[in-house]
């Protein structure tokens, strides 16, 4: 369920945001990615942390470091960042998608290059990493 949730996560991600570049109706798409990254966030606390934060900053050290030669857990605070920044984008189109549409231009490109620079790494720079680890 963890990986699945992640996978269904970022592929609606990508359409949203192919939606936006295209300007044409991204709202559900967005939305459903965030419940989505939301439903993984669950069961990535459930099933890999045990609901443990002190447990996810340990695990996610020991992940840095196996992949970067560093012990940092700190990483865990750029995934909490990106569960508030999407969760709070995707709660204000829901509930005041005016609003929302007449924000900086500066508001979105910002959030946008967080956003991506979470899910490349998360989706391909860790994922990665580890597969090339495990080759002999």
């Amino acid at each position: 369920m963890i990986a699945w949730t992640i996978r269904l996560a970022c592929i609606f991600y990508v359409i949203a945001v192919a939606q936006i570049l295209r300007r044409r109706p991204a709202r559900v798409y967005w939305i459903i990615g965030c419940a989505l990254y939301l439903a993984h966030v669950a069961a990535a606390f459930q099933y890999a942390y045990h609901w443990s934060h002190e447990f996810a900053v340990q695990e996610i050290a020991r992940q840095t470091e196996a992949l970067f030669g560093m012990n940092w857990g700190g990483g865990v605070w750029f995934n909490y960042a990106f569960t508030a920044v999407w969760a709070a984008d995707a709660l204000w189109w829901l509930i005041a998608a005016q609003s929302r549409a007449e924000r900086p231009g500066w508001v979105g490109i910002a959030m946008h290059s967080f956003m991506a620079f979470m899910f490349v790494n998360g989706a391909i720079v860790f994922p990665l990493m580890t597969v090339l680890q495990d080759r002999p």
